[in-house]
Order: structure tokens, then sequence, then C-alpha cells
């Protein structure tokens, strides 16, 4: 099973390497993983969302699903798994951005901005296409920049809607939501 995922992972990686790559998406995939670094594009939603008192609660929920997200992923099962990042594995790989230091599985972009994600388009109905557009494109950015494989970034998204989800189950019991 885990020589298939490899196998799936690889392909992917493979695939996007010799049929996407060209200057100008080169040019949008660092400006959408760039959105993601350290959740920033989330956070400053969340800051901007809690100086307004009638959104303040929402822009909690949000840094709390990430803080969720961020606990899990970035705190215990990056550490548990230790997968290596995939530029480590192919040495032709330029990348175009800087080599993050941590380990590839979950995605952190990716757990982040579908826990934000998961949050706003609840709270925002008419912009949630547009939350998870961008959550998507940050997502795929990782793989296509070749610094994830494409199973850490489907367990950040499965991750980042679970943290939405205990985000709203905690608010609830609190008798916020």
């Amino acid at each position: 099973m885990v020589t298939l995922i490899y196998k799936f992972d690889e392909y992917i990686l493979s695939y996007i390497a010799n049929n996407m790559h060209n200057q100008i998406l080169d040019k949008v995939m660092i400006a959408f993983t760039s959105l993601g670094n350290k959740g920033l594009i989330w956070i400053a939603i969340s800051i901007a969302l809690i100086v307004s008192k009638k959104y303040r609660k929402v822009g909690i929920m949000v840094l709390t699903a990430i803080i969720i997200g961020s606990i899990f992923g970035e705190g215990l099962i990056k550490h548990i798994v230790k997968r290596t990042r995939p530029f480590y594995l192919d040495p032709t790989i330029k990348l175009l951005i800087a080599k993050p230091a941590s380990y590839s599985f979950p995605s952190g972009h990716t757990t982040a901005s579908f826990a934000a994600a998961s949050i706003l388009s609840r709270y925002f109905k008419k912009c949630a296409p547009a939350f998870f557009a961008v959550a998507i494109l940050i997502a795929f950015s990782r793989i296509y920049l070749y610094v994830h494989y494409p199973t850490d970034v489907l367990a950040g998204i499965v991750l980042g809607l679970v943290s939405g989800k205990i985000t709203i189950y905690l608010f609830k019991k609190l008798k916020t939501v």
C-alpha cells in the first residue's frame, strides 16, 4: 500500500513538473504559496474580523481552527511521520522558493487554508467559493513548487476540515456559535 501511495505521489509530481511549468504559472504559484506562509492571509482576515465587533467571534474561530490544525499537524503528526520533502529525493529539481525546514506530511499551508476556509465559508456563505478557491490554489502551489507530495496536501485538506469541525463543535459547547 505504501509503495502504491509513493508511486501515485511521484506520478503526480512528475506530471506537473514535466507538463505544467512555465514562467507565468511559476510566479502565480509562488504568489499563492506566499499568501499561505505562516497562515498569513488567513491571520490577516481573522484580525480584520476581530477588529469588527459584529464578526469578532468568527475571527477568533478562524484563529482557533488554524491553531488546532497546527498543534496536530506541525506539532504532532509531522514529528511522528517524519516524511522527507520531495525535493530532497530529486537533486535535479531547482526550487523556486526557499527550502522549508520542517517535515513534509501533512502540509501546514494546506491545513491552515482549509481550516480557515471551512470556518469563513460557514459564516460568509456567498464568499465560500472564493475562500475554497484560494485554499485550493495555496494547496496546489505546494505540489507545483515541489515542496509537498500530493498525499501531504490531501492529508492537510482533511486535517484542516477536521480542525474547522472541531472548532465549531467547541464553540457550540461553549454556546457561542
